[in-house]
């Protein structure tokens, strides 16, 4: 028997340092203080050596170190690395959104995800980011979600929210709630839903997942009384939904679904627009939610907060969200690779079954 057999998969987790003027770094130190962590996975920090000092002498911190490498590929197993993004001086200002943060938040981010397109990292967590500083020439997105769609060649993609037995995701992201109207169709929506379905089954194991969609408008439009989206639009888009095979019901009254605590009779929810999702989710999931992003060939997760500016460099922020984060970000791709062993396997079978019922005839 292989001595590595039964063995659990040691865990590259690619890191991006976010706003060094944030309470990233305090995230990152107080989660990789606990060396419980490190038992199953290496994280790989891209940021600065000399911004992460900064913050662990801000923090009265003198019993945590990292291992600076001059790439992801040298990391050391089970201790927490630190590739330089840069190797200057890096000016930190707690808790203001400068220019150099923006700079730096984005060439960590790019080298994060070279490092996850040459397989030298497995999963990508990223800490919070100012999405105004951060816009540059190389930069003109919304946020994380819409980059790394752009980065990896993908259409479609799906914000999903992950917290306290909910996984909630928006139609329309990060736009104007004057343009979700003339935003939302037929095929946006299922095509959302798809992507929602195959992330249940393959990133979390749910066989037969059960999708609940909300409405747009108050009380779901009340039979065309407040808006006709509902009868127009969604629901026709329910319907084709079953009619390929999924388990999608609604439209819900976004407000009775929640109180009423219809959510947890579902897998998985889709809002139309952002808020319409997040309020809840973050009323009941803030401390410990976390946001994946969905229908990517890569695992990218972060912690469901922001930058919290007002508290940064004294002590306060709480790591659980991102230490949620981290896990979330491994337990999906083991699901991924167990479910593609299991397809290969399946498939390795089906030919062999044919050849054998070939030779026969």
């Amino acid at each position: 028997m292989d001595e590595q057999e039964g063995k659990e998969e040691n865990i590259r987790v690619g890191i991006t340092h976010g706003d060094v003027n944030s309470i990233s770094y305090e995230l990152i130190i107080k989660t990789f203080m606990d060396q419980r962590i490190l038992d199953k996975i290496t994280p790989i920090i891209f940021g600065s050596s000399k911004a992460a000092s900064y913050h662990r002498k801000a923090l009265n911190i003198n019993n945590f170190n990292l291992n600076l490498v001059r790439s992801a590929r040298q990391a050391v197993a089970h201790h927490a690395n630190i590739v330089n993004i840069i190797d200057q001086e890096v000016k930190i200002e707690l808790g203001k959104p400068t220019n150099s943060g923006g700079e730096l938040a984005f060439m960590a981010l790019e080298a994060a995800v070279d490092a996850l397109k040459k397989g030298d990292i497995d999963v990508l967590v990223t800490a919070p980011i100012n999405k105004n500083n951060i816009q540059s020439d190389k930069f003109t997105f919304p946020g994380h979600t819409e980059y790394l769609a752009e980065r990896f060649g993908e259409t479609d993609d799906l914000m999903l929210m992950i917290g306290n037995s909910m996984r909630i995701g928006v139609i329309t992201g990060h736009i104007p709630l004057r343009q979700v109207h003339e935003t939302i169709t037929e095929d946006l929506i299922l095509r959302k839903t798809r992507i929602l379905h195959d992330s249940l089954i393959r990133d979390f194991g749910i066989e037969k997942p059960r999708v609940a969609l909300l409405g747009l408008n108050p009380h779901a439009g009340d039979e065309g009384l407040i808006g006709r989206e509902e009868s127009e639009t969604i629901l026709p888009a329910i319907e084709k939904a079953n009619q390929q095979n999924m388990l999608a019901f609604g439209p819900y009254p976004a407000d009775g679904f929640f109180g009423t605590l219809n959510y947890k009779n579902f897998d998985g929810i889709l809002a139309m627009y952002h808020d319409q999702g997040m309020l809840p989710f973050k009323t009941m999931a803030f401390n410990n939610g976390v946001n994946f992003t969905a229908g990517l060939p890569i695992i990218r997760t972060s912690p469901s907060h922001g930058t919290a500016y007002e508290i940064a460099g004294k002590g306060l922020a709480s790591p659980e969200s991102f230490r949620e984060a981290i896990f979330l970000a491994c337990d999906i791709h083991r699901n991924r690779q167990e479910y593609d062993n299991l397809k290969k396997n399946a498939f390795v079978s089906s030919k062999q079954n044919n050849a054998g019922q070939s030779e026969k005839n």
